[in-house]
This record gives C-alpha cells, sequence and structure tokens, in this order.
C-alpha cells in the first residue's frame, strides 16, 4: 500500500470502494469540537444497495456489517429492488415518504410521460430547488417523519447493531439530513458537517454526468440540465432542514430531546459506539 493509499484510508468520508453504490462511504475520521474522532468502520452511509455486486457485499461483509436500513419509500424498493444484505445483518426499513412530498414519484410521472413542457413547468424557473428545500424542511417539521430519522439515529446508539449502514435511494437527501444530525450529535462542527453532505457531489459526478447525457439521447428529456438541483447536493438544501430545526426548537440538543426523542441514555451510547 501506497502512503496516498493510507491517507485515503484513513481520511474523513473515506469510500467504501462498492461498485453497485459509489457514494458508500464512511463517517469514521471526522473530529469533534472537543477533539475526539468518530470511530471508522461503525456508521456508513451510502446509496442503495439494490445494485451491489458480490464483491460489495463481501466487502461489507469484511466490515462486519450488522444492520442495514433502508430509507427508501416502498414504491422505490418494489420499482428499483431490494437491498442486497451481507450474510448476518439484520435488514430495517424506515421508510421516509410522503404522497405530498413525494419526489421520486412525480419525477418518475412526469419524465415517463417525455412531456418537456410539463418537465419545465416542474423543474424549471427555480422549481427544482424548490421541491428539494421543501422537502428538507419536511424532514424536521412531519413528526412521523421525524421518527423514521430518530429511530434510525437511535439504532446506531445500540452496540449490537453496529457496524450499521444507512441509506436511500441516492445516498444523498434523507442519507444526508441522517449523517447530519448523527454529526452534530457528536459534536462535530457545523462546516464540517456540510462538508461531508457536499462530499456526495465528488463521489457521484460522473455518474451524474452520464445519467444526464442518457436522459437527452435517450429523448427522455429535451432539457436534462433541469434535472441537475435535483441530483447535486446543495448547500441550500441542508440550510433548510437547519433552519426548520432553529425556527421550531431553541437549540438542536432540545430538537434531539425534543424533536426526536433521543434519551439522554441514547445519546451516551452513540457517542460510545462512534467516538474514540
Amino acid at each position: 500500500m501506497t502512503d496516498q493509499d493510507r491517507a485515503a484510508d484513513l481520511a474523513p468520508g473515506r469510500s467504501l470502494g462498492l461498485q453497485g453504490a459509489v457514494n458508500a462511504r464512511d463517517l469514521g475520521g471526522y473530529r469533534t469540537v472537543e477533539g475526539r474522532t468518530v470511530r471508522f468502520g461503525v456508521a456508513l452511509r451510502g446509496d442503495a444497495l439494490h445494485r451491489a455486486t458480490d464483491e460489495d457485499i463481501a466487502a461489507l461483509e469484511a466490515l462486519g456489517v450488522r444492520w442495514v436500513i433502508d430509507l427508501r419509500g416502498l414504491n422505490e424498493v418494489t420499482e428499483n429492488g431490494a437491498d442486497r444484505v451481507p450474510a448476518g445483518a439484520a435488514l430495517e426499513a424506515q421508510p421516509v415518504y410522503a404522497t405530498d412530498h413525494d419526489i421520486y414519484v412525480a419525477l418518475r410521472d412526469t419524465l415517463a410521460a417525455q412531456d418537456a413542457d410539463a418537465q419545465r413547468a416542474l423543474l424549471g424557473d427555480g422549481g427544482a430547488e424548490r421541491l428539494m428545500t421543501e422537502m428538507y424542511g419536511w424532514f424536521v417539521t412531519d413528526a412521523e417523519i421525524r421518527g423514521r430519522f430518530a429511530e434510525t439515529v437511535r439504532a446506531l446508539c445500540r452496540p449490537e447493531r453496529v457496524p450499521l449502514f444507512f441509506h436511500c435511494t441516492a445516498g444523498k437527501d434523507r442519507t444526508g439530513w441522517t449523517a447530519a444530525i448523527v454529526l452534530t450529535a457528536l459534536g462535530v462542527d457545523r462546516e464540517t458537517v456540510y462538508e461531508d453532505y457536499l462530499l456526495t457531489n465528488d463521489r457521484t459526478g460522473e455518474l451524474i454526468e452520464r445519467i444526464m447525457e442518457s436522459m437527452g439521447t435517450r429523448g427522455i428529456m429535451r432539457e436534462p440540465e433541469l434535472m441537475r438541483p435535483i441530483m447535486h447536493a446543495d448547500r441550500a438544501y441542508l440550510d433548510a432542514a437547519f433552519d426548520a430545526v432553529a425556527a421550531g426548537w431553541p437549540s438542536f440538543d432540545a430538537f434531539l430531546s425534543e424533536g426526536l426523542g433521543l434519551t439522554d441514555e441514547d445519546l451516551e451510547g452513540l457517542r460510545k459506539n462512534l467516538l474514540a
């Protein structure tokens, strides 16, 4: 192993190197404001595992993954496929889904119709950005959906469930907010939380360009660029979630306890499991 390889292996947000889930990565390596470090190989985030290869599954098994949490809506699972899960790992569904905030269904139907005017009406003139910021606010304001995120965080508090891999479809939005909650609860500073969130753009950039090019060449979209705000991680989206927390609770700690229902025991378990 070269010095460069060793450095990458110890870098915060290190890739898990999965072929079928290119955004899969480790939350380990980030420093808290108190000088502690998030452990490697305990909290893993990523995109869905329905395209995971045999080599990907072997890599997750080598990491000792015990628990997989799927944040996708049930319709996404039905249409795209169920997760491939490492041997010995349990699969838990925590679907973050509601009809009035289901971007997946809205996009699927609009793209399937191949109606350029309808696509522009939905996504053009800032429509895509509005969809995204409204969804991130909804992550926080909807009590049932908060419960889905809370259960995901709570699983990381339990020693028998880690190492744990949590994901949505692209590993960007629902997964990104979960990671932001976890890192903030551990005491990682806000700017570093954003850096982890925006790392998605580095990991998925080439894939996004291929998808957008394919949409154009296959005639699905006349203006594939309209999809970029949906597929891209944007600081303003995460702002919307943190702003919703600030509007509803006096502090993030209050959000953890009152908004998510996490107890002192839960948070102590989270720190014990995830911090070195």
